[in-house]
């Protein structure tokens, strides 16, 4: 695929026939393809200069190879793609997606069908295949799907854990460290791949790796362990992460779709602002989405454990809720046989008279499942669904979390998908735990407020280890996990861990996150207790925090050194900025977006357990100085 790209009066232009690219609408990306050998092939530019090396593409179903010995039958002209869309759990609730669209029809030499939609959007490329003569039970064996990076190329990346492995064989969860600027083609030390989204770095340009508009008919995949000469190729789950004894291939007795892949491209600002994500994502299939309520709740279980899942340390929780104007309360495990439904009942009706709807935890359960918490084997087939949600909406429980599914198999997407679906016919809210990347299904499906696939502050009360990497692995969230998802990292311990472990942040630090980390529903890591020793300035700032955010402003940042985001809600922004390093920073603010030149300072005082607040009156910028593992809020 020889091209040359000259600059003529600021855009990228080919200087040979286009039929084998394919331009984004701004003209900053440029996608080459053709069938090489027969296999087809495709690289990526942005500006002129090469992003994504030659990397291939193709499948292997179980009756025919449609990665080698492709030709093309016929190239279609490019179509624009123009879609609008609210996104109740997103970055930003109303959305724009636009991009170039071309399908490729190609064929094997025994004459199996292989369709390729390419879409490029300014923002980044995504790519997905098309299966339309399939007329008997098919899997799809593996993908050729590759992205071959160039060799200075750095990379950002979560391991995934062993399957069967952890606390109660739970794993994988999505929640181990990450490594930190490596050099790409670094072997992946548990030999289980890479987890998206994946963040790589050439030259100025950023690139972000992961997939959007996965089925139930379809794995979950990965990233391969193995990444030679900087090759990454897509990978599907360990046989273990299954169910009910089914493979975890892909499978279809008809014509099918595989999920979208998708490449966000850009600088860090176009990265982390963009929505490609949930661009690619299924239009919202519920109907009626008016009982979904972003919203921010009180959590026991996050100070005092198991033990404390009693009724009267959970009627003190709601009127927690209610004095921070918070709307939810989780109830954590055991609840059914710690207070039991009746009990429930009640305190859903009391939680009624305060504005406090409750949250009911569940176990997945399932063959794969050890755990002994309950309740269990309430969401394993639908009729037995059906009948707990009839009966939550009875209650007037408002939504459940979902824990320990441990795995990324065909079947246990496809189990994802029917509780999603079965939940929004009785209007219940739905958090996911112990779980997969949502892969943007908030969209497809706005009652999943939430989901966790991260490892959040749960493990920084576990181990002063996770306790000492916080500051650092919260600054890589924004960049990788949180990118195009909710995120549920239960954030925001302001005074002291009720634990043996000490918390290495600031106060200041923790009150950053709750602007940072995006959640349709944000569960916050504080006492009533802790809370005491908060300033009011603080707990006033809480009360109206907002759940729902209409931009993002990317400002300053990092990933693994530190972070700085505006958030905006109505016509009123926060931003929010934390210092993941053991040394001090001054950070140098731009806020000539804002209309407003007067704000209220939330930062460190005179100790890490203390916020001091300001009134400021700004211009156009502000300096901000930050202790080792820091942070600061900033309201205008």
């Amino acid at each position: 695929m020889k091209r040359v790209s000259i600059l003529i009066l600021g855009i990228w232009v080919s200087q040979l026939a286009i039929a084998n690219s394919l331009w984004s609408p701004d003209n900053s990306l440029e996608l080459r393809y053709e069938v090489k050998n027969g296999t087809l092939v495709y690289e990526l530019y942005r500006l002129g200069n090469s992003v994504i090396k030659e990397s291939k593409l193709g499948v292997v179903l179980s009756d025919t190879d449609l990665s080698q010995s492709l030709q093309v039958i016929k190239t279609m002209r490019p179509q624009d793609v123009l879609d609008t869309y609210d996104y109740i759990n997103g970055k930003r609730f109303h959305n724009v997606y636009s991009a170039r669209k071309q399908i490729i029809h190609l064929k094997n030499e025994s004459g199996r069908l292989l369709d390729v939609t390419f879409q490029l959007s300014d923002n980044g490329l995504a790519f997905r295949y098309f299966f339309p003569d399939i007329k008997k039970e098919t899997y799809v064996e593996r993908e050729i799907t590759s992205y071959h990076f160039h060799g200075e190329t750095k990379a950002w990346l979560q391991p995934v854990a062993v399957a069967k492995s952890g606390w109660e064989q739970t794993n994988p969860s999505y929640e181990e460290n990450y490594v930190y600027g490596v050099a790409v083609g670094e072997l992946e030390r548990t030999k289980s791949g890479w987890v998206y989204p994946a963040l790589f770095q050439h030259k100025d340009t950023w690139v972000s790796i992961t997939e959007s508009g996965l089925e139930g008919d379809y794995c979950a995949t990965r990233l391969s362990h193995l990444s030679p000469n900087g090759v990454y190729a897509i990978a599907f789950p360990d046989e273990r992460e299954t169910m009910g004894g089914e493979r975890i291939n892909p499978k279809s007795s008809k014509k099918f779709y595989s999920p979208w892949r998708v490449i966000g491209v850009g600088s860090l600002a176009n990265i982390v602002e963009s929505s490609i994500g949930s661009d690619l994502a299924a239009p919202s299939r519920v109907k009626n989405t008016s009982f979904v309520k972003t919203g921010k709740a009180s959590w026991s279980w996050i100070n005092s454990k198991d033990n404390f899942i009693v009724y009267d340390e959970q009627k003190k929780y709601i009127d927690f809720a209610h004095a921070m104007n918070w709307e939810y309360c989780l109830i954590d495990v055991n609840w059914d046989t710690k207070i039991g439904y009746d009990k429930i009942k009640e305190l859903a009706e009391y939680g009624k008279t305060k504005n406090v709807d409750l949250i009911l935890w569940y176990n997945s359960a399932g063959d794969w499942n050890t755990v002994q918490y309950s309740p269990k084997n309430k969401m394993l087939t639908s009729k037995v669904r059906r009948k707990e949600f009839a009966l939550l909406k009875e209650m007037g429980v408002k939504g459940v979390k979902i824990d320990f599914f441990g795995g990324d198999g065909r079947r246990v997407i496809a189990y994802y998908h029917e509780i999603l679906k079965d939940a929004a016919k009785y209007n219940i809210l739905v958090n996911f735990h112990g779980a997969t990347l949502p892969r943007s299904w908030s969209r497809t499906y706005p009652n999943l407020v939430t989901v966790e696939a991260v490892k959040g502050f749960e493990m920084v009360t576990f181990e002063q280890k996770e306790a000492d990497r916080q500051a650092k692995h919260s600054t890589m969230l924004p960049f990788t996990r949180n990118l195009y998802d909710p995120m549920d990292f239960t954030p925001m311990n302001l005074y002291k861990i009720p634990t043996h472990v000490t918390r290495r942040t600031s106060s200041a630090f923790e009150l950053a996150t709750a602007v940072l980390f995006q959640s349709g529903i944000q569960h916050y890591a504080e006492s009533p207790e802790g809370m005491q020793h908060v300033s009011g300035e603080v707990q006033d700032l809480l009360r109206i925090l907002p759940s729902q955010w209409e931009d993002i402003r990317f400002i300053a940042g990092y990933p693994g050194e530190y972070v700085v985001l505006a958030r905006r809600s109505g016509r009123t922004w926060y931003i929010a900025g934390i210092n993941g390093e053991d040394r001090e920073r001054t950070i140098d603010i731009d806020l000539s977006f804002l209309e407003g030149d007067v704000g209220t300072l939330f930062q460190t005082g005179k100790h890490r357990l203390d916020i001091k607040t300001e009134n400021l009156s700004f211009k156009t910028s502000i300096r901000i100085k930050l202790e080792a593992q820091d942070g600061f809020v900033l309201k205008n």
